[in-house]
């Protein structure tokens, strides 16, 4: 091998070797990102007024905490029961946005959720929106 060829190769190996690392780092943050938002998104598109701070649970709804161990619940299968509701859950496809419904999938399947920061002034979040809408 010739000593320009390896030149050549190094930078290159280098690159490939560093390019597996650039792209779940990336996706990690953004993951981080849209967690936290999606912990705004909860408390404040009614979701906690049913499924309780942190997605806790009350007689109104059920406990979302373990949500993301549970394999009977997928990322899409979650996505699915924002968008149509089912049971007691309204839909929610008319009020929230495609990013705004990832963004709750990204918190409810979040290792360590971020916790929201409390509303202003003690206001309480609002109620989920009734059949009529919000």
């Amino acid at each position: 091998m010739n000593p320009r060829s390896s030149l050549f190769l190094f930078p290159a190996a280098l690159l490939l070797a560093l390019l597996p690392c650039s792209v779940p780092c990336r996706a990690a943050s953004e993951s981080k990102a849209d967690a936290k938002a999606g912990a705004l998104l909860f408390r404040d598109k009614g979701c906690a007024h049913c499924h309780g701070q942190g997605g806790a649970g009350t007689k109104k709804a059920p406990s979302l905490v373990d949500i993301r161990k549970d394999k009977a619940w997928p990322p899409e299968k979650i996505t699915e029961q924002i968008l149509d509701g089912g049971d007691k859950m309204p839909p929610f496809r008319d009020s929230l946005s495609d990013d705004e419904i990832a963004q709750l999938v990204s918190y409810l399947r979040a290792r360590h959720r971020p916790v929201a920061p409390p509303l202003p002034n003690g206001a309480e979040p609002p109620p989920p929106p009734g059949p009529g809408g919000p």
